[in-house]
């Protein structure tokens, strides 16, 4: 009995000392008490390990009896080692505090609003690019007035001036027309159609607190029109600190722009207030005769009013009005020093006016209501020689959404009404191009960790267009966290655009001779494509040498592109059987070593059409593009940058071949506690389509007028002071 005993008690102790054990922590940032998923947790002295989900927690199992060491890491933050006796006493889970290192500033967490979640920008299964914080000031110190250059050095999109006197342009994302990707506001999509035209010119950088975006198809959440992607333009929100900034900014070519933003939350209510007077003077540089800058003024109020209900409703309220006279052409026409109106010139006068309305009410900790509205009024005339065309262009939307978020999933869910009417004025042209859209859609999207490595995100829309029928919009994306320095993300979805005139064809044209497109014989253009990319990230040298990279693969298929054509002595949309395709890679490259920062982007983009047996290459696309951007700063009181710009041979839409081009740049900004003196030399190889490439041809009095695809206006300085009180 004894030995009986012995050897049951020998057995005991075995499976004790045998035993395994599981250990769960949350990780989290020792200042702002914030969870940092994808953490890595490791037990020193074997390959057992995990990495942290979205809610920061790690889970371990499988950990011997007795004394481990734990090892916690996080990209960016100090290591922290703990030894821990297992089994362990308490059975909550343990909270892990890592502190940052001092070189983080760059790894703040970015809260993405494009994809109406709460999840930061390393946790989204959807690739989104956001512009914010210190590169959003410095892109505004270049050019205030607008948001053109702020999106045009970033890596795969490429701004299209549209107009050669008047400065209109549109966006294009991996080498798509402006038609094809949605510009919203707070959600709002406000700068579509006939109000896009001048949109990049009308929207100023300084109330932005973020720009998102997202490359690829989108159409879920927001519809149709994101076939080539969304940018998500954020505004700046009230805090309980003070927010009064500032801005005077002046040109060698004689532009000015003054602004003034303030901001503030208070008890029961929060206020934002944007007001701004940009001048552009007439300015030709190659003395052609004509002007590379227009002369124009402009004037924008931007105020909105937060109701803080109780701590679960906020209700928001806010106007977006922009008034701008703007004349190009002939420059002594536009500089009064004639007036002989057979001389050529372009003016376009503008009206724009949005209402955004919210509600958002927190139904419980994790599920949130969201009601909103916009109206948005848009009056433009644009005159020329003999020519006039007029045109008001009213567009609402409205939406309802309920989103969920928990530990593993969340859900948004919605409705979404969308109507878009424009009128033009009878001034002779043969035929009026008056319609009336109406979309009305439902989604929803659902993103699972199904493990603490690997998210997916599912979506699905229906649209129902008035004028096109129905549209089914399936939509999936994919997050691989392989560990703290390795993710890679596969994303693809279907989307369409319901065709109307306001295309860039047309805009260089100024709508001249366009005929209205034939609905009857007309279908909505569709797409389906796909992106993969590989994201690595680490430090070398004790944290000294920051390094990371993006490689991304990117393809999209439009089938049935509508095309403008001659049509006699008129231009008719028409869509022959055909196909848009675009293929290519982007790549982003950024070192970081003490105050210095280097960024390297490479783009290459493949882009063909397809009509009928003719495959040609799209016109105005760069099949090869680098941004290199080199930046100094010490904090608080320097920041230095020098960018280059390199732009390849690209095909025109009148059978030539443009020329490849390089462009650089020069910025400095010296900073106090309450202002910032800056000054930025912009161009300043002073490259112009002018010095290599015609940019008309014919009369200078009747000019036909070529792609415009590299800078007119130049060589250009422009510094200011900024205040923040």
């Amino acid at each position: 009995m004894k030995k009986l005993l012995l050897l049951l008690a020998a057995i005991l102790y075995g499976a004790t000392a045998f035993a395994q054990h599981t250990f769960k922590a949350i990780i989290k940032d020792a200042q702002t008490n914030q969870p940092l998923p994808g953490a890595s947790v490791l037990i020193l002295g074997s390959t057992k390990g995990t990495i942290t989900d979205s809610t920061g927690t790690a889970i371990l199992s499988d950990i011997p009896t007795g004394k481990q060491i734990l090892v916690f890491t996080y990209l960016g933050y100090n290591k922290r080692t703990d030894t821990l006796q297992f089994p362990l006493t308490q059975t909550a889970a343990m909270v892990i505090l890592l502190t940052a290192t001092e070189h983080d500033e760059d790894l703040e967490e970015v809260i993405v609003s494009a994809t109406r979640g709460s999840r930061t920008i390393d946790n989204i299964p959807t690739r989104v690019e956001v512009i914010a914080g210190e590169e959003l000031d410095e892109k505004g110190n270049m050019k205030p007035g607008d948001i053109r250059m702020l999106l045009a050095e970033s890596t795969g999109i490429q701004t299209q001036q549209t107009s050669a006197t008047s400065g209109s342009s549109s966006i294009r994302i991996q080498g798509l027309d402006g038609k094809y990707t949605q510009i919203i506001r707070d959600g709002f999509p406000i700068y579509s159609g006939f109000s896009g035209g001048l949109g990049l010119l009308q929207i100023a950088p300084l109330d932005l607190q973020q720009v998102e975006v997202i490359k690829g198809s989108s159409s879920t959440l927001y519809g149709g029109g994101a076939i080539a992607g969304l940018v998500n333009l954020v505004s700046k929100k009230p805090s309980e600190e003070r927010q009064l900034n500032f801005l005077l900014n002046g040109t060698s070519a004689l532009g000015l722009d003054a602004s003034v933003f303030y901001a503030q939350k208070f008890e029961k209510i929060g206020i934002t207030t944007y007001a701004a007077y940009n001048h552009g003077s007439a300015y030709d540089p190659s003395g052609l005769g004509l002007t590379a800058i227009p002369e124009f003024d402009r004037f924008t109020l931007n105020p909105k009013l937060f109701v803080y209900l109780n701590e679960a409703t906020t209700i928001t309220a806010g106007i977006n009005a922009t008034i701008e006279k703007r004349i190009g052409g002939n420059i002594d026409f536009v500089k009064r020093k004639t007036a002989d109106n057979n001389l050529y010139f372009e003016q376009n006068n503008t009206d724009r006016y949005s209402s955004q309305a919210e509600l958002t009410h927190q139904l419980s900790e994790k599920e949130k209501l969201t009601i909103r509205n916009s109206v948005s009024y848009y009056d433009r005339s644009i005159a020329l020689p003999a020519y006039l065309f007029m045109g008001t262009q009213v567009s609402t939307y409205s939406e309802a959404n309920f989103s969920k978020n928990g530990e593993k999933t969340d859900w948004v869910m919605g409705l979404n009404f969308l109507t878009d009417r424009f009128k033009e004025k009878n001034t002779g042209a043969p035929a009026l191009r008056n319609y009336n859209h109406n979309t009305i859609g439902a989604f929803v999207q659902n993103t699972w960790n199904t493990t603490q490595t690997f998210s997916i995100e599912t979506g699905l829309r229906g649209d129902y267009h008035n004028d096109y029928g129905f549209f089914f919009l399936p939509r999936i994306a994919g997050l691989l966290k392989i560990n703290e320095h390795l993710s890679t993300r596969l994303s693809g979805g279907l989307g369409y655009k319901a065709p109307n005139v306001f295309t860039e064809d047309a805009e260089r044209l100024q709508f001249r001779n366009v005929l209205p497109i034939d609905v009857a014989n007309t279908k909505a253009e569709r797409s389906y494509g796909a992106n993969y990319d590989i994201n690595y990230k680490s430090a070398f040298f004790d944290d000294k040498l920051g390094f990371s990279i993006n490689q991304m693969f990117f393809y999209t298929r439009i089938s049935d592109p509508i095309l403008l054509v001659s049509s006699g002595t008129n231009l008719a949309y028409v869509q022959p059987n055909g196909l848009i395709n675009t293929k290519g890679i982007e790549t982003n490259l950024k070192l970081t070593y003490a105050d210095f920062k280097l960024f390297v982007g490479y783009t290459l983009a493949d882009v063909k059409q397809e009509a009928g047996s003719s495959r040609t290459n799209y016109p105005l696309v760069s099949r090869h593009r680098l941004n290199n951007v080199l930046m100094y700063e010490v904090e608080d009181k320097w920041k230095i940058g020098a960018e280059a710009y390199y732009f390849s041979r690209q095909q025109l839409n009148d059978g030539g071949i443009g020329k490849s081009y390089w462009t650089a740049g020069l910025m400095a900004e010296k900073l106090w506690d309450r202002f910032s003196i800056f000054l930025n030399f912009e161009n300043f190889t002073d490259t112009r389509q002018t010095k290599f490439d015609n940019i008309y041809s014919g009369s200078i009095n009747n000019p036909i007028f070529r792609d415009i695809y590299a800078p007119v206006d130049g060589f250009v300085v422009n510094g200011g002071i900024k205040f923040r009180l």
